[in-house]
């Protein structure tokens, strides 16, 4: 629980919500929200679609063993930060300015705005290609504006959404009315994909080798990547939690389920489907138009997690905008940046500007996860602190040298190990 008598020597204004832990008496979340926050979360086209790269350069036994290793590691990592978020009561920012010092922290801060901008931007692009799509199919001939309209409702719609109460959003139109829509959604097409693959012959396909690019360590790399994309927004969630244990539990429960059920589906559509692209297979499943809709109406709450983590860290750096007022700025960058851009050629950008929050993180999880009260570790902040700084940037360097000299071995894990231990060797004693 959070220390909330240390609030009062913060150093920051108490109006900078974003460095101020949550009161006891405003924390809604039970793990059953954290766990339908992040099983929420963890559903989307894009995961699919990776689950997907996974074939044919793997066989499917292959590519399921990194999919669960993968998500069990990833979404654990995410938990725990999860944890650290709920038991101190601040957000991202409030960690990151607690463990690299109040001045420095603007630097990874920064950097986390831009990526949520990125992927913002990049969410609404797929929802606004998918509902061409599905347009198609449904028998209709999109016209040249259809692009144009189609971003601005859902850029539309994002803003609606964060200009509301995340609290509220979560409990009740995510846990009582998104979430069951998209279980069915998922059971409905894991049906019948695999009945698709009965009918194809299941052995043979379960037993099919792969064609070899991609080893399993690699594979397990780009698994862990999609849950490690969410550990600078966790906290900014968590921090609503009444215990930081019920945190845990349900962020690493419905994160790991949703993430290994849309990994193995993309790996499923195209091993059944192999020469179709994957918003196409669905479609073509009976009933997949229905079940398409319903994921692609689940996929806002992706653009809606960017916009408002992007909004709290804003506020961080610029507390005389409120949250509120910062998210509709973030809904409105995205939603032009989605028409302006070709996003998805800078998805390899956003890809190596995520790299950087794995040693981030494994720094935070390493001062911070063992008792540490962080809330009083940012009360005594310095502009900057020297040694977890260092370890960061080592912990960079690491990973893109494993990418270079290692590739088979993978760089996420490396990286992660390196900055977690070297943090947890040189934290102060009296932490």
């Amino acid at each position: 629980m959070a220390n909330t008598s240390s609030a009062a020597t913060l150093p920051s204004s108490p109006a900078n919500l974003a460095l101020t832990p949550v009161a006891s008496a405003e924390r809604a979340f039970a793990w059953r929200d954290h766990a339908a926050l992040w099983f929420s979360l963890g559903v989307g086209l894009l995961v699919m679609q990776v689950g997907a790269y996974l074939v044919p350069a793997l066989g499917p036994q292959q590519a399921l063993l990194a999919i669960v290793v993968g998500s069990v590691i990833g979404a654990g990592l995410l938990a725990w930060v999860a944890k650290l978020g709920c038991d101190s009561g601040l957000a991202s920012a409030g960690l990151m300015h607690a463990v690299y010092g109040s001045g420095f922290a603007g630097l990874p801060i920064v950097l986390n705005i831009v990526q949520l901008v990125g992927w913002g931007s990049f969410e609404i692009v797929v929802m606004r290609d998918a509902t061409l799509a599905i347009a198609k199919q449904g028998g209709a001939t999109p016209a040249a504006w259809w692009p144009l309209a189609a971003t601005l409702l859902w850029g539309g719609l994002v803003a609606l959404l964060v200009s509301g109460s995340m609290v509220t959003l979560v409990r009740r139109l995510v846990s009582r009315i998104a979430l069951p829509l998209v279980v069915l959604s998922l059971v409905w097409l894991t049906w019948q994909f695999l009945s698709l693959a009965q009918a194809q012959g299941w052995e043979t396909l379960w037993q099919r080798k792969g064609e070899g690019g991609m080893g399993v360590l690699p594979a397990l790399d780009l698994v862990i990547a999609m849950p490690i994309s969410w550990l600078p927004l966790v906290a900014d969630y968590a921090r609503h939690g009444s215990d930081g244990r019920a945190a845990l539990r349900g962020t690493w429960l419905g994160y790991a389920i949703a993430n290994i059920w849309c990994y193995a589906l993309g790996v499923l559509v195209a091993i059944t489907l192999p020469s179709t692209d994957l918003v196409t297979a669905l479609l073509l499943a009976q009933g997949g138009l229905l079940a398409l809709s319903l994921i692609l109406i689940d996929e806002v709450d992706n653009a809606y997690g960017d916009a408002y983590s992007g909004a709290v860290s804003s506020h961080s750096l610029l507390p005389r905008w409120s949250i509120r007022r910062w998210g509709l700025a973030m809904a409105a960058v995205c939603t032009l940046l989605a028409l302006a851009l070709p996003m998805h050629s800078l998805e390899p950008f956003l890809l190596m500007l995520s790299s950087v929050f794995v040693p981030l993180f494994g720094v935070i999880l390493g001062r911070l996860a063992f008792g540490t009260d962080a809330v009083a570790l940012l009360a005594r902040a310095p502009k900057a602190k020297a040694v977890p700084i260092a370890i960061w940037f080592a912990g960079i360097a690491t990973y893109y040298l494993c990418k270079e000299l290692a590739p088979s071995l993978g760089a996420a894990l490396p990286a992660l190990v390196l900055s977690f231990t070297l943090a947890w060797a040189t934290r102060p004693k009296a932490a």
